[in-house]
């Protein structure tokens, strides 16, 4: 079967080759392909790279779809593959799927690849394209976001995972008309990855910060001012942490930790929550450990994400609430530039049914810019 040969950017796709073995099986012998392609057997053998190659590639394309190899238009070494399946001719859909090797990341590879394939795609009849990728895999995401694909939701329970269970897939589309280039997005990742005045650092929330963000959030001073006042499980945590930059990339909330800036120890957390992008409305929210409480850390990480949402963001207005007894929380706010702008009763779920009153606070983008001017002047 003669394979059509695909150029862009940085790559090539081409057809599986025998002198693609070893490389394919150093590939699927990375654990991150192996934690997020599940059906991949484990180990895969030398011997079950060539069937794949002589059989189960040329397979795909019998059946409508196809499987090509991302080779360097340089030297043709493997970089990873890409290929095209669950094809319904009749609704002119299929499904995009890719890996990259663990020496090829970081170079544009799978953007590239994906860029190239769904183009070739759309011309020979194609009208729309499915990526379906875990919520925990971000660089999948970014992939998809970076190649003009648009995110439709979650597939519920769409792949078998290896314990037995099911797993969701975040669903992205990208449609024949659609406009060319990346998707849009709402929250801009923080320029060099973080935010700092030179004494307080606030940086994304990460899978690794589970240990930090369950010591933090089990205090009970910090478990009474959270909606609901209820600790988080354990479960409840990891998948915090592990979704964290999954739902900054959907642009729904920017979660970070705040740390001291000469030493590098978390200090606290602050979020902010995007949820009006029509209005221009987004909340802040922030928690500090007992250690770090009034030494102006909460006030200045909240000027920074301030500073930066209205800057980077379409972000016009931030609002922020404290409970009534709250006044610690409350001098942060107005420290930081907030006007208090009303008094919001049986607000917000308490505990044993009962329900707490808000105060909330704003602050808008001339307000913070006026604050500026001021200060220069």
């Amino acid at each position: 079967m003669i394979v059509a040969t695909l150029s862009g950017p940085g790559v090539r796709l081409r057809g599986l080759a025998p002198r693609d073995v070893d490389d394919l099986v150093a590939g699927y012998a990375d654990p991150v392909l192996q934690r997020f392609m599940p059906p991949l057997p484990v180990p895969f053998t030398h011997a079950q790279a060539r069937e794949y190659v002589r059989d189960v590639a040329p397979g795909m394309f019998a059946d409508g779809g196809g499987l090509w190899a991302i080779a360097d238009p340089l030297t043709d070494r493997l970089l990873g593959g890409i290929g095209l399946d669950k094809v319904v001719p009749h609704r002119g859909q299929c499904e995009v799927g890719y890996w990259v090797g663990p020496w090829a990341r970081g170079r544009g590879v799978a953007v590239a690849a994906v860029r190239t394939l769904t183009e070739h795609a759309f011309h020979t009849g194609m009208a729309r394209i499915e990526l379906l990728t875990h919520r925990e895999n971000a660089p999948s995401q970014r992939v998809a976001l970076a190649a003009g694909f648009r995110p439709e939701g979650v597939r519920r329970g769409v792949l078998p995972n290896r314990d037995g269970g099911r797993d969701d897939l975040l669903a992205y589309a990208r449609l024949a008309g659609d406009e060319p280039g990346p998707t849009e997005r709402l929250l801009p990742d923080l320029p060099g990855g973080e935010l700092t005045d030179g004494v307080v650092t606030v940086r994304p929330l990460t899978s690794d910060d589970a240990d930090f963000y369950a010591e933090l959030h089990h205090l009970p001073e910090v478990v009474a001012t959270a909606v609901p006042p209820i600790a988080p499980t354990a479960e409840d945590v990891v998948r915090r942490c592990a979704w964290a930059a999954a739902h900054w990339l959907a642009g729904e909330r920017a979660d970070m930790v705040i740390t001291d800036a000469a030493t590098g120890r978390n200090a606290g957390e602050i979020g902010l929550y995007y949820q009006e992008p029509r209005t221009g409305q987004a909340m802040i929210g922030y928690s500090m450990l007992r250690g770090w409480r009034e030494r102006g850390f909460a006030t200045r990480a909240t000027q920074l994400v301030s500073l930066w949402a209205f800057a980077e963001t379409g972000v016009a207005r931030l609002i922020a609430g404290a409970l009534p007894a709250n006044l610690a929380s409350q001098r942060v706010l107005e420290k930081a530039g907030f006007k208090r702008e009303a008094y919001l009763r049986s607000r917000l779920p308490g505990g044993d049914g009962r329900r707490s009153d808000d105060v909330q606070y704003a602050l808008l983008a001339e307000d913070l810019l006026a604050d500026v001017v001021r200060l220069d002047g």
